[in-house]
């Protein structure tokens, strides 16, 4: 089993920055590849961005490409996500997952464990 826990979600103004953090327990959180996804209200879960086990690959969603960065830090079981230059479509609960063997980054269902999620409300 791995438990995760994210933080660093809030409110923001368009433009601005937030860092959020997933923070793992349990297995070893070097073996797991990391994902974040978010849900907006009304609409279904989609992925944002992905890093792989060994932090040497990184993925985006095309929304989110140069705005957004993945990194992880396995000596703190952690991984990041620094989002910069924030727009109010941004605006959704923000989730980790973590997944031991991920095919597909940008897919849900490849991820084993999901952390309980982050609010992330960037206003206009």
């Amino acid at each position: 089993q791995v438990q995760l826990v994210e933080s660093g979600g809030g409110l923001v103004q368009a433009g601005g920055s937030l860092r959020l953090s997933c923070t793992a327990s349990g297995r070893t959180f070097s073996y797991y590849s990391m994902g974040w996804f978010r849900q907006a209200p009304g609409k279904e879960r989609e992925f944002v961005a992905a890093i792989s086990w060994r932090g040497d690959s990184t993925y985006y969603a095309d929304s989110v490409k140069g705005r957004f960065t993945i990194s992880r830090d396995n000596a703190k079981n952690t991984v990041y996500l620094q989002m910069d230059s924030l727009k109010p479509e941004d605006t959704a609960v923000y989730y980790c997952a973590a997944g031991y063997k991920v095919y597909s980054y940008t897919r849900g269902n490849d991820y084993e464990y999901w952390g309980q999620g982050t609010r992330v409300t960037v206003s206009s």
